[in-house]
């Protein structure tokens, strides 16, 4: 199997296996949606902590107002008795009031967070690290994790506008946010390799050869950003690693530079015709008026 490790930019995302006679079309279809997949599951990981500690969201028109604001405009949640967390609610006020603070209990909170961690493992970027290949079913059973906790906790299901039950139903409206500018429609994207773009048409062998064995690393990014930064010749923990080495050589000559003093020659017991001059009666001659 062919391993590609995808990137986007210098940050790791995920390893994805393949053949070298995949088209790549069907590469790009795969990785795109692997990609995505995981920034739907992030959302859904950001957002459910949040409903674990306020509750489901308000109306929009009711979100951002006071109480007395509330009241004022005769504004009413509709969904407040509909959407009850299982064994109850407890309050917990939504201090920028984009939720009801009509929360889980501790119990039930704890559902949704040990799922969050379990769901935030199974795609984590960690997974490249430990050369384990990201497959779309690993990212569907992440997703139908999440959607398994949000259902035993609320049974009776979220409001329409809730932004999780929205991606679940593949409804998000991400426009205006910093999330908009991370996905990548498939139309759009681009795979490059050694500073090429990987043609959609062309298998992947056309690039790399028929060796099943190989390991790349590609970029993924828009149509019409042109090609991304290459790969440093050597990797952080290479260079790191190479500073080390340099720094312990140098302090094993610094110590091997210490270490040879040959003031030592000077002594006499370091004199190689000390003997003869002994048998001689040329030791201790010294010159000069006593």
């Amino acid at each position: 199997m062919v391993q590609l490790h995808v990137k986007r930019g210098d940050e790791s995302q995920f390893l994805y296996a393949t053949t070298v006679d995949a088209p790549l079309e069907t590469v790009i279809q795969q990785v795109t949606a692997i990609y995505n997949g995981r920034l739907k599951v992030d959302r859904l990981c950001s957002e459910i902590p949040e409903l674990a500690d306020h509750g489901v969201t308000l109306p929009p028109n009711m979100q951002g107002l006071t109480e007395e604001q509330i009241v004022d405009l005769r504004l009413q949640d509709e969904w407040e008795d509909k959407c009850v967390p299982s064994g109850g609610p407890v309050l917990r006020k939504d201090e920028i009031g984009r939720r009801n603070g009509h929360a889980p209990n501790d119990k039930m909170k704890e559902v949704l967070m040990r799922t969050v961690e379990e769901a935030k493992a199974l795609i984590s970027k960690k997974q490249a690290q430990a050369n384990v290949c990201v497959t779309m079913e690993m990212v569907k059973e992440a997703l139908d994790q999440l959607r398994g906790a949000v259902m035993i906790v609320y049974p009776m299901g979220l409001p329409p506008h809730d932004p999780i039950r929205m991606e679940f139903e593949d409804q998000e409206d991400l426009s205006g946010t910093q999330a908009s500018l991370q996905v990548i429609t498939e139309d759009e994207c681009q795979l490059w390799w050694a500073a090429k773009e990987m043609q959609r048409g062309k298998k992947l062998q056309d690039y790399i050869g028929k060796n099943e064995k190989t390991k790349l690393v590609v970029k993924i990014q828009k149509k019409g950003q042109g090609a991304p930064a290459r790969e440093p010749v050597i990797t952080e923990e290479q260079q790191k690693q190479m500073m080390m080495h340099y720094h312990r050589r140098q302090e094993e000559l610094k110590k091997l530079e210490e270490a040879d003093d040959d003031s030592h020659l000077d002594s006499e017991w370091s004199d190689r015709q000390a003997l003869r001059k002994q048998f001689q009666g040329l030791t201790n001659i010294k010159w000069g008026p006593r």
